[in-house]
């Protein structure tokens, strides 16, 4: 069965992926494209039994369609949300469509609709991933006509429409800077719940992929439909639940009002709006986009992550060149890969309050510039980086001096600083050719292998296509950037966890989840972030007790294991750490650096959620296991507790690779794997098996 089929007929098309199918009904009468499955595997000969919904009859208020068109348009009977609106030259809304042509091919099919009375067509198109359960969306709007521009108010991806089910459920995540990823499953009323981002970037508050399911789904088992869109800049998903018991969820770029204008001969591609179905619960969903991203998104999925180093916390301005070569001795006793050098080595930057903008060496700091901290860095074994904010300018910086006119602002009107700076425009060609010179200038001077890109706060004052074409400017410098050098490795930053999209990772390596490091709190983030993202791209810091942030005390096995689930760095001052301390963290590098091929290439079963009296996760990859356990609270009566695992052989025999310990797959599935965690708050194990026989 090919990926994509087409009924003799030409009315229906089934594609498919591993074990799914998403089949869609072609209304050449009505111009619509109505899907007819979203579920397991079928054939296209056998969906042509499943009736299409009726027209709507003449004096009823509503259209059977509502929630159940694939890219529902602005006009006539759909009253639910417009994938697609619009105001032509001649001042009218009303979209009007007909299907022109459609093209199938072995792994892509192609609908083509124009409006029957005005100069706008519309391309949709489906991708089956290959190896996964994912299908990638897009579309692509056209003005056809040679006189007047059409004023697109909303230019979605498409609408997935869930199947028909009794009650409906959406898991989605909210959060705030330093609270990213805070996990909701709720039940989805009899309205339209909108999630969006206003900002210009991704956000804190919100991420753009919802799960919905009926209210039953688990962990490990239940009917689970799930979306994320590929987007970095302003977002909105729109997840309706229509009174006759529909479900669909609409994305695209940019939120309500945001406006685009399109002129003859011009055209507008959409992000790609990725979809999944899976059968075996929240946990299932999460692998499938895991594989998804391995496969199809990372750039290098298939290297290693390096265990970092990275000196903000420990010196936050005060950067020298001295005070970051005696962490960086520190550091490569630790067994740490890569040292990255954080924000205050450019410019007169001693403060957040100025040099942004100026990227050159402070003169007085590093009056020999960085190569020579680099070189001394890359003598002691490891990598060098650079924390930049390319997309940033401190009104007191030479930049802006310069150019004033080149930050995002509404002329006449206060231009909003937020942390004492301002938002770049990288919709400007000569902005994005200023950053892509300076950017490349700095990775050959120091020859860095890292960049840690970050972005400290949200746009303000845009023009309408900012909200999204800033984002587009930011990917094309990042594509030359690395295109030029291909050995660059970046991590995606938006003060913690702003910026973390399919969009991003596209041309990222890793992403940084948030600016907390406090190791309970990110027990709650980590989770929300592996819902959709795999843990290769979740970067983890252990940081120093109390914690800087919250002043939490926790204590460096606990803070180490945390950490350990995702991309590993440290982030302490070193220098105030004990022998003994030094000592301990120096054993958790080595362990980190023997199981991290479980973690990051592995797949992650969620055994345990955070708020449980102890949680835990399983990494299987290949014929090893790693899992964590952590508990919390103090537990006044510890001792050994049994935790049943999954996804083994039931034939086969694991060995515990620290005590030696032999467990038959039957007990570790069953009764579960024995397990000891110490007294009082805030203790955590980690236990590595190894399958050893059938």
């Amino acid at each position: 069965m090919t990926a994509v089929e087409l009924s003799g007929d030409g009315s229906t098309v089934a594609i498919h992926t591993v074990a799914t199918t998403y089949a869609l009904r072609l209304d050449a009468e009505a111009g619509s494209v109505r899907p007819v499955h979203w579920g397991a595997r079928i054939g296209v000969d056998a969906l042509l039994a499943v009736p299409a919904l009726p027209s709507p009859h003449p004096d009823t208020f509503e259209a059977p369609w509502e929630a159940a068109e694939d890219y529902p348009v602005q006009g006539g009977r759909a009253f639910g949300p417009a994938s697609l609106g619009c105001w032509f030259p001649d001042g009218t809304t009303g979209l009007e469509l007909r299907i022109v042509s459609h093209h199938a091919t072995a792994d892509q099919f192609t609908v083509s609709l124009a409006d029957r009375h005005q100069p706008l067509a519309v391309d949709l198109h489906y991708r089956p991933a290959p190896g996964t359960d994912v299908i990638e969306r897009w579309a692509v709007v056209r003005h056809t006509g040679d006189t007047g521009a059409i004023l697109l108010h909303r230019h979605d991806s498409g609408a997935w429409c869930v199947p028909p089910r009794d009650d409906y459920r959406m898991s989605h995540v909210t959060g705030a800077w330093s609270a990213e990823g805070r996990l909701h499953r709720t039940p989805l009323p009899t309205a339209e719940t909108h999630l969006t981002s206003r900002r210009g970037v991704t956000g804190h508050h919100a991420n753009p992929w919802v799960m919905i399911d009926d209210g039953t789904a688990e962990e490990q088992h239940g009917e689970v439909w799930s979306m994320a869109l590929a987007t970095s800049g302003s977002w909105r998903l729109v997840a309706s639940r229509s009174h006759s018991g529909r479900c669909a969820v609409a994305g695209g770029a940019g939120h309500d009002g945001v406006r685009h204008e399109l002129r003859p001969g011009e055209s507008l591609t959409t992000p790609l709006f990725a979809g999944l179905y899976t059968t075996g619960g929240f946990g299932a969903a999460s692998r499938a986009w895991h594989t998804y991203q391995r496969r199809h998104v990372l750039p290098h999925p298939g290297e290693l992550r390096p265990v970092l180093y990275n000196s903000w916390e420990a010196t936050t301005f005060d950067v020298t060149a001295e005070g970051q070569l005696a962490l960086a001795k520190l550091a490569a006793d630790l067994g740490v890969e890569m040292f990255v050098v954080d924000d205050g080595w450019f410019g007169a930057r001693t403060s957040d309050r100025a040099g942004l903008g100026d990227w050159v060496a402070n003169p007085h700091r590093f009056p020999n510039g960085l190569r020579p901290l680099a070189d001394e860095i890359r003598g002691l074994g490891m990598g060098f980086g650079l924390w930049v904010e390319p997309e940033m300018t401190n009104p007191d910086s030479d930049l802006y001096r310069s150019h004033p006119e080149w930050v995002h602002h509404t002329p006449g009107h206060q231009r909003t600083e937020l942390r004492n700076q301002l938002v770049l425009d990288f919709g400007r060609p000569d902005v994005r050719e200023w950053a892509a010179r300076w950017l490349d200038q700095l990775v050959r001077d120091t020859a860095a292998g890292f960049l840690k890109w970050d972005f400290n706060r949200p746009i303000t004052e845009a023009a309408d296509p900012a909200w999204t074409q800033h984002a587009a400017g930011v990917y094309e410098v990042i594509d030359r950037l690395r295109a030029t050098h291909p050995d660059l490795r970046i991590e995606s930053c938006a003060g913690g966890g702003g910026r973390i999209d399919l969009g991003i990772l596209c041309r990222t390596d890793q992403c940084w989840t948030s600016d907390n490091t406090d190791a309970v709190d990110r027990l709650e983030i980590q989770h929300g972030h592996t819902q959709v993202y795999t843990a290769a791209t979740m970067v983890a810091w252990v940081t120093d007790s109390p914690n800087p942030l919250t002043g939490r005390e926790v204590p460096l096995r606990f803070r180490f294991h945390v950490a350990m689930t995702g991309v590993l760095g440290i982030g302490g001052d070193l220098t105030t750490w004990s022998p003994d301390e030094l000592t301990a963290a120096r054993e958790m590098v080595t362990v980190y650096r023997d199981i991290r091929p479980v973690v990051q290439h592995g797949e992650l079963h969620r055994l345990r959620p955070p708020h449980s009296a102890m949680s835990a996760l399983q990494y299987v990859h290949e014929n090893r296991i790693a899992v964590f356990c952590f508990r919390v609270d103090a537990d006044f009566a510890p001792g050994l507790r049994s935790l049943p695992l999954t996804a083994l052989d039931p034939e086969a025999v694991y060995r515990d690779e620290d005590t030696g310990a032999t467990y038959p797959a039957s007990l570790l599935l069953g009764p579960g794997l024995p397990v000891t965690l110490p007294g009082g708050a805030h203790a955590s194990t980690l236990v590595r098996l190894h399958r050893v026989a059938d």
